[in-house]
């Protein structure tokens, strides 16, 4: 039997889904079973699935599925000793030394598991077949500039107990954008990756109220930092996906020096890993707690980490998403492609199997 069970989310905020009810259908019309697990959260209705032939589930019922299910997740899963027998679909952060990393893959092995995680399905050119990057470098901008407003108008310590996201979360980009437009905000952007996916989204957010950001992409970094010009802008958003371990873009030392900058929003975020490449934090920060203070002797900067910004535009960031990836699922349960075939060799080289 052709299988695809989608579960719920275990992560808070978690508003987004990685198969949109339209893309459910082709894969039904393709003769695979789709159940859908209920959930609180996702921004789709259970009944728009059910009304395309998909079978509604419990929620966390995909622990018992039958051992031919394909698991298909988003965000990591609870953290649990739960061994993993299913083949699983989801971004896990579980490849670059991530906190958490050493179980989530020891669940696979105990359960004789396959993941194929969904950050490393790619294809002839290394190029990421499915992504949220747009969607969480627009958000990223926004909401960054949305803190650096508060910062101007409230000072650092107020903004960081007071500063709150919910109910910031909007069904398309043009609510967010007049939200933003509201707030008449004039700064000195940076960002860095500007001509990669996040930082295109976080671009288009900028020109969008008027601001042209400073961009910066492998060019301008090259040479190594730290980067003191960092200091010369308002706001650093940083857009780079690193895969290896560079010079920091910006250190404590650096932080330390006389300068504008006042917030950062690190979209990238990856404080946990080896690849960090603004190691002056090491937590992630979430929706009720978005913000995180870095100390210096010249003045705080505060720095949003939240490694699930798209979920802020739920439904226009998993129609994007889910439109990406259908033709691959379908690929998958016709007998696969390079692209998961790629998947799973980068998995079992991290459990040398």
């Amino acid at each position: 039997m052709k299988l695809l069970w989608l579960r719920s989310e275990d992560k808070a905020f978690e508003k987004r889904c990685s198969l949109s009810p339209s893309d459910a259908k082709k894969l039904v019309d393709a003769g695979v079973k789709v159940c859908v697990e209920k959930s609180p959260m996702r921004i789709f209705e259970e009944g728009l699935y059910q009304a395309v032939g998909c079978e509604i589930v419990e929620e966390y019922s995909w622990y018992q599925a039958p051992d031919e299910a394909i698991i298909l997740g988003l965000k990591e899963l609870k953290e649990q000793d739960l061994p993993l027998k299913h083949k699983h679909i989801y971004f896990a952060h579980c490849y670059k030394g991530q906190s958490g990393a050493e179980k989530t893959l020891k669940r696979f092995k105990d359960g004789a598991g396959t993941l194929f995680d969904l950050e490393y399905l790619t294809d002839e050119h290394k190029r990421r077949v499915a992504a949220f990057g747009y969607y969480a470098g627009f958000v990223g901008a926004g909401l960054g500039l949305d803190i650096l407003s508060s910062v101007n108008n409230h000072g650092s310590d107020e903004t960081l107990s007071n500063y709150k996201i919910e109910p910031k979360f909007y069904s398309n980009k043009e609510q967010f954008i007049d939200y933003l437009k509201q707030k008449s905000i004039s700064a000195k952007v940076l960002i860095i990756g500007a001509k990669g996916r996040s930082g295109s989204g976080a671009v288009d957010l900028c020109q969008s109220l008027g601001l042209e950001p400073t961009k910066w992409d492998i060019e301008e970094t090259k040479k190594g930092g730290p980067f003191e010009e960092i200091l010369e802008h308002d706001l650093l958003i940083n857009c780079v996906f690193i895969n290896k371990k560079i010079p920091p873009f910006i250190d404590k030392n650096t932080l330390a020096k006389n300068g504008l900058l006042k917030v950062i929003s690190d979209v990238s975020c990856d404080p946990t890993g080896d690849h960090n490449p603004l190691p002056i934090y090491d937590q992630i920060t979430t929706f009720d707690k978005p913000l995180f203070k870095v100390k210096n002797d010249q003045h705080d900067v505060l720095l949003q980490a939240i490694d699930h910004l798209p979920s802020m535009l739920p439904k226009e960031s998993s129609e994007e998403f889910s439109s990406d990836l259908i033709p691959h699922l379908i690929d998958l349960f016709n007998g696969g492609s390079s692209v998961w075939d790629g998947a799973e060799k980068i998995f079992r080289e991290k459990l040398n199997l």
